[in-house]
């Protein structure tokens, strides 16, 4: 019997709330695909049970916001347990949340927390923002001995792209150059990767040539590829759709600030960076959110500046 199976509400018969798990029911059977009660800590923590007895559940978790309410199983269970063990056990689940705004679903749908665990040691997070990368770090995920928190941007589920064919694995921790460059970088996670490709070819029509960088894995982060980008560049835009405040946004500019790049900066590090819960109006949502034009006129400024 596999010891794959995936866990939580609606991904069974309903295909999930988004149809990611569409026909998989029908596919593989109610032993292999589980709908749950609406309980998040009862999904966080049979996901935790069951990879402590061998089996590498893939678990949903049906909006990010939610995720709230498996924290203790989370954070003081399947983080600290293979430490606390001294190694004796893994705990190898995949834990799968949608995340972000854009939707109009309002504050209490729509939040993008990957930091809060990516402070938490014990804990890996991954950030896909292609449809090929997705497959790739889902698959490594599956087979990782520790717990993963794979956060699905709810918008990329609209958007398509080539995917290789077969079984192949995306390593966790490696960054990608997703664009080359040479004026400025912009270190990008998730949707924000789309948004950032999209402001970089407006850019070099005014001859500005702009370098991507998407993290992927923000934990672990393999930060080589950010740091020889700004080195090279001279400039760098972080961004990120979560809050200010303990965003992941502040990580990288500490990481690049402690590094050779520091010395390589010709401009101050820039970034998007509000304080407010998602607002249910569609206007101010898109203001909250950074768009293509903010980050091209961003881009910009950190350029005319640095001459």
């Amino acid at each position: 019997m596999t010891r794959v199976f995936l866990v939580g509400e609606d991904v069974g018969v309903y295909g999930g709330a988004f149809g990611v798990s569409d026909g998989l029911f029908q596919k593989y059977g109610p032993e292999r695909v589980l709908d749950t009660p609406i309980s998040e800590a009862g999904i966080a923590g049979l996901a935790t049970g069951a990879a402590l007895t061998g089996m590498r559940p893939i678990a949903e978790i049906q909006f990010m916001d939610f995720i709230t309410l498996s924290m203790e199983q989370l954070v003081l269970q399947a983080a600290k347990l293979r430490f606390m063990l001294g190694g004796k056990v893994t705990v190898p689940f995949v834990l799968r949340t949608p995340a972000g705004a854009g939707t109009g679903a309002a504050a209490q749908h729509s939040e993008s927390l990957e930091n809060w665990f990516v402070h938490v040691p014990g804990l890996k997070v991954v950030m896909p923002s292609t449809a090929a990368d997705a497959k790739g770090l889902l698959l490594a995920a599956i087979e990782d001995p520790n717990p993963v928190i794979f956060v699905e941007h709810k918008l990329l589920y609209r958007t398509k792209g080539p995917v290789p064919e077969g079984y192949y694995l995306t390593p966790l921790s490696r960054s990608e150059v997703k664009r080359p460059g040479k004026d400025v970088t912009i270190v990008a996670t998730s949707l924000m990767v789309a948004r950032a490709l999209e402001a970089a070819t407006q850019l070099a029509s005014e001859g500005i040539d702009v370098e991507v960088v998407d993290p992927r894995t923000l934990k672990p982060l393999d930060p080589d590829p950010i740091i020889e980008s700004v080195c090279k560049t001279g400039r760098v835009l972080i961004v990120h759709e979560a809050v200010k405040t303990g965003g992941f946004g502040g990580e990288l500019a500490a990481v690049i600030a402690e590094s050779e790049a520091f010395d390589f900066l010709d401009a101050p590090s820039g970034g998007w960076r509000v304080d407010i819960p998602v607002p249910y109006n569609r206007d101010l949502e898109r203001r909250m959110v950074p768009q293509v034009e903010n980050i091209v006129d961003a881009a910009r400024r950190l350029v005319k500046e640095a001459r």
